[in-house]
């Protein structure tokens, strides 16, 4: 299941900067970076060291936008 990025209001995606590319709002900082360096073993504070202009807050934005579209509708009976 693909998530609906335009939904959250962290992230931005505009034709030409980043090839459009899910960028963090403002930034040129793509989305999939955070993802990337979690797996990798970095922790959100290591990450926003890595990228200038990154913060805590975004990146906690984007963790919960991803966590809460990817929960399961609860069954139907």
């Amino acid at each position: 299941m693909a998530l609906d990025w335009s939904q959250c209001p962290a992230v931005e995606s505009i034709p030409g900067k980043v090839s459009g590319a899910w960028v963090f709002r403002g930034t040129r900082i793509p989305v999939s970076a955070v993802f990337e360096n979690l797996e990798d073993g970095l922790t959100i504070d290591e990450i926003t060291r890595m990228f200038d202009g990154l913060t805590r807050e975004q990146v906690k934005a984007v963790l919960d936008f991803a966590a809460h579209s990817l929960q399961a509708p609860a069954p139907t009976r």
